[in-house]
């Protein structure tokens, strides 16, 4: 019988973030799938009893949790040892987490002191007679391999987003503290402080509601023969200003910068969306003056409605790779949107 341990860390005011409320809505699905599971719920942070109030309903037999000062920020020795501990008082067979920036960073260790395997970017769970099998992506999206692993403790780390968030009543749940003791070693990286850009500056944003792609048509001479890349740029930042979207890019534009053409000086290859960059998923896309062909759009993959901007009647978006095409011209349409945006 596999005892599956829902691993989660804290947010800051002791609550759990939505990547881990998907990772829990996960591994409830793979209890009732596994006739005979078990579901422990495991925390670690600074304080950790808002979230096992906020998910006293879920179900789980019990609440295990690491708790203190030594917990609340994101360090690879504490975390591990906690992570560690957690895993050895659940007993777990089955290990779910969040694939977070913090959890990509130690649970892969703590599987190897468990003598057990580790599997990040997860995008899916099946199990049938008693069989797991998780299924993840590959080659930049663009194959989708179905694996399992006999070898326990197994711990899998789910991608963010990927999954239906779980949602239930906040109740009062019953914590059994896990005592881990930190010798000085473990304590030797200190967290000073945290730094972010101006919300101005801030272009990838992965909590946005909508995505706005910039194609390399921004870039291009226009109707009247000459370019407008500040005029571009400027059209860009104030609809991110004024929606808080989040800033995606086709390959093309990303590379013109080492072709020695005009740019948009806040373009990098870390906004690169398509089959050489990310693959967001956000619940809404807005795609402007870029092509729509199959590298860009594979990108789009888990993006729920897609709309786009292009001159191009006939380009790869209006092949069914986008909900809406509007045949346009994206310095108008984008102009437009801006002023009643400022307006409401």
């Amino acid at each position: 019988m596999e005892t599956i341990l829902f691993l989660a860390h804290t947010e800051t005011e002791g609550t759990l973030a939505k990547p881990a409320l998907e990772a829990l809505g996960a591994a409830k699905n793979l209890n009732a799938a596994l006739p005979g599971s078990t579901l422990v719920a495991g925390l670690l942070g600074g304080n950790t009893q808002p979230a096992a109030n906020q998910i006293a309903a879920c179900g789980a037999t019990k609440f295990l949790a690491v708790t203190g000062a030594d917990f609340a920020a994101s360090r690879y020795a504490s975390d591990a040892a906690a992570a560690e501990a957690l895993c050895k008082a659940a007993g777990a067979t089955i290990v779910v987490a969040a694939g977070t920036a913090r959890f990509n960073r130690c649970l892969p260790g703590v599987a190897q002191r468990l003598n057990g395997r580790a599997d990040t970017h997860v995008s899916g769970f099946s199990a049938a007679d008693g069989r797991v099998a998780v299924n993840r992506w590959y080659y930049r999206q663009r194959m989708e391999g179905s694996l399992t692993r006999t070898q326990r403790p197994w711990v899998v780390l789910v991608d963010p987003g990927s999954q239906t968030t779980w949602s239930g009543a906040v109740g009062t749940a019953a914590i059994e503290a896990v005592a881990v003791t930190l010798p000085d070693s473990a304590r030797r990286t200190t967290v000073t402080g945290h730094r972010e850009p101006a919300a101005d500056a801030q272009t990838i944003r992965p909590d946005a509601q909508l995505l706005f792609v910039a194609g390399a048509g921004w870039t291009k001479k226009q109707a009247d023969g000459q370019t407008h890349v500040p005029e571009a740029a400027k059209l860009i930042l104030d609809f991110l200003k004024l929606t808080r979207s989040s800033l995606g890019s086709s390959k093309s534009l990303v590379d013109l910068g080492g072709e020695g053409q005009a740019v948009l000086p806040f373009m990098t290859h870390l906004n690169q969306i398509g089959q050489t960059g990310a693959t967001p998923r956000h619940p809404k896309g807005l795609s402007t003056c870029c092509h729509g062909e199959e590298p860009h759009t594979v990108g789009w993959r888990f993006i729920n409605e897609r709309r786009a901007i292009s001159l191009d009647a006939n380009c790869g978006w209006a092949r069914g790779k986008a909900d809406v095409l509007y045949v346009a011209d994206a310095f108008q349409v984008m102009a437009k949107v801006n002023a009643l945006l400022a307006q409401g």
